[in-house]
C-alpha cells in the first residue's frame, strides 16, 4: 500500500526536446515537459480542451534511455512521484516548483526514428 502514497500516472505529449545534463560523476539527468490535454463538453454540448504542463526530471539509466528515444512532440505514458521544493528568487520571494521525478516511461507514439 506504501507503493500507491506518492504515484503519478500521466499521458500527454512532449513540449520540447529533453534537456540533458551529465554530472562529473558521469550521471546524467534529463528535464522535460509534458502537455496533458483534457476534454469535456460544456452546458452547449461544445467540446472544450484543457492543457495542463507537467515538469518532469529523469535519473541515471531512465535519463540515458529519454534521450536515446525521445523527441519533441512524442506521445509518452509516464509514471512516476511526486516531488515539490523551494527556493529564493534575485529580488528574495520565495518562489515553489513542483516536479514529477520519473521512475518509468512508454512511448506510444512518435519518439526517435531508428536507426
Amino acid at each position: 500500500m506504501s507503493a500507491l502514497k506518492n504515484n503519478v500516472q500521466l499521458l500527454g505529449n512532449l513540449g520540447n526536446n529533453p534537456e540533458i545534463t551529465s554530472l562529473d560523476s558521469g550521471k546524467k539527468i534529463a528535464k522535460f515537459s509534458i502537455a496533458v490535454n483534457e476534454s469535456y463538453k460544456n452546458d452547449k454540448g461544445e467540446k472544450i480542451t484543457n492543457t495542463s504542463w507537467f515538469n518532469l526530471i529523469a535519473w541515471g539509466k531512465t535519463a540515458e534511455l529519454i534521450e536515446q528515444l525521445l523527441i519533441k512532440g512524442a506521445e509518452i505514458l509516464v509514471t512516476g512521484k511526486l516531488s515539490n521544493s523551494s527556493y529564493e528568487d534575485k529580488e528574495g520571494i520565495k518562489r515553489y516548483n513542483t516536479e514529477i521525478i520519473v521512475n518509468e516511461f512508454q512511448i506510444l507514439n512518435g519518439g526517435k526514428p531508428k536507426e
